[in-house]
């Protein structure tokens, strides 16, 4: 513990050196890269790196074997150090490039296009060394030793951007809730993978039921699953689209590590009305998320137990991706979306709420393109807490091409 507050305090004192007043976000990479997402830090665990992923190109979708960059950055430097290419990507959260247990464990997606099998990736980036892994990867487990995945060359029916890209002659979809396919975990050291929740367990076993009359009528899909803290529940979400078109319907679903005690913690009905974005709090029992449930205009930020229980809003208004500080504080770290809550000069904040206080202050001001029809090419911020919850990083564009930042906020965590 000691040692980590000696990296982060020296982490601190060198992006804050030249600075007058208040921090000032500090240009990580630039030129077309992007960090994973709001629930994992792109920060190594020592502080000492940060891991990001370089898109090939953008504004065009992805074709089936174009492969990016898996880059590392050295801080507080910010210089390139590493970089490898991957072809298993997608445009919102590239090869899901994330850490494990330590600086020599680096994880994200490939494919290999003589056969189109996906799979993931144990590096360490400072031999060298790589190992293929069986299946693929969402989320790093906390200790290091699993990786939780939904299926990621499908992960396109469910929404674009999340997954990789294959042909579409090897994505076959899924009629009904089906047995074959469903919410997957790699055993790192042993290199095997299990699917320990088929779609078709979920769909008979969840509770509340989300059974419907026709089934066999829809799509059914997982997706986004993540470790709580512990790494003793996963939660997931799972979606049903009719084949003939039409709205779909979601649900947030737990589980334990073997796929029992399958729980529905946010029903159809509940999200139907409207929200997004499901994560754990520190505690590894309740989760956020941004729902409505007072009926009026807007979203509410709210929390709810992994059994769907305790459901509360918290705070509202909701937007973007909410996490809770790392650290067990009633603070909250969320975006919002290109012209979902602008400031007055356009651009879109990073929101620092004080749930206790209910209020909140605009940590960083972003510069993300106005959000067009295709939801691929948008620009999220996914903010994510980072050293230990005393800084941020997040997305933002500079000179029209992604970028990442990072701004120290160890003196914003007031209780």
């Amino acid at each position: 513990m000691k040692k980590t507050a000696a990296i982060i305090s020296a982490f601190a004192a060198a992006i804050l050196c030249g600075c007058a007043g208040a921090p000032r976000p500090q240009l990580v990479a630039e030129n077309g890269v992007i960090h994973r997402f709001f629930d994992t830090s792109p920060v190594s665990p020592s502080g000492k790196y940060a891991a990001l992923f370089e898109l090939p190109y953008e504004g065009k979708k992805p074709v089936a074997g174009d492969a990016g960059k898996v880059v590392v950055v050295e801080l507080p430097s910010m210089k390139r150090v590493f970089e490898t290419e991957s072809r298993g990507w997608e445009t919102q959260m590239g090869a899901n490039v994330q850490w494990g247990a330590s600086d020599a464990d680096l994880f994200y997606n490939d494919v290999d296009p003589k056969t189109w099998e996906e799979f993931a990736v144990r590096l360490d980036f400072k031999t060298g060394k790589k190992t293929r892994l069986a299946g693929t990867v969402f989320m790093v487990s906390p200790d290091g030793k699993k990786l939780v995945s939904h299926n990621l060359r499908k992960s396109r029916f469910a929404q674009v951007g999340y997954g990789v890209i294959v042909p579409d002659a090897f994505a076959k979809r899924n009629v009904g809730p089906v047995a074959d396919d469903g919410i997957y975990i790699t055993d790192i050291e042993s290199n095997k993978r299990k699917m320990v929740a088929s779609l078709r367990d979920i769909y008979e076993k969840s509770a509340p039921s989300i059974k419907i009359p026709n089934p066999e009528k829809y799509e059914y899909y997982g997706f986004q699953a993540k470790w709580n803290p512990q790494g003793t529940k996963i939660l997931a979400t799972v979606q049903w689209t009719p084949l003939d078109g039409g709205k779909r319907r979601r649900a947030v679903i737990t589980m334990n590590p073997d796929g029992s005690d399958i729980r529905t913690a946010i029903t159809p009905e509940q999200w139907a009305k409207g929200g997004h974005h499901i994560n754990w709090l520190p505690d590894g029992v309740y989760m956020s998320m941004n729902l409505d449930i007072d009926g009026k205009k807007g979203l509410e930020i709210i929390t709810v137990k992994y059994d769907g229980s305790e459901l509360k809003q918290v705070y509202a208004p909701g937007s973007g991706h909410p996490s809770y500080h790392p650290r067990g504080l009633p603070l909250i770290l969320t975006d919002a979306y290109a012209g979902e809550m602008n400031l007055p000069d356009g651009r879109s904040p990073i929101r620092l709420i004080n749930v206790a206080k209910q209020t909140e202050t605009t940590l960083a001001k972003t510069a993300l393109p106005p959000f067009k029809k295709n939801p691929e090419f948008r620009v999220d911020a996914h903010p994510v807490w980072v050293l230990g919850g005393n800084a941020v990083v997040y997305n933002d564009t500079k000179n029209g091409k992604r970028c990442v930042y990072i701004l120290d906020v160890s003196d914003r965590l007031e209780k």
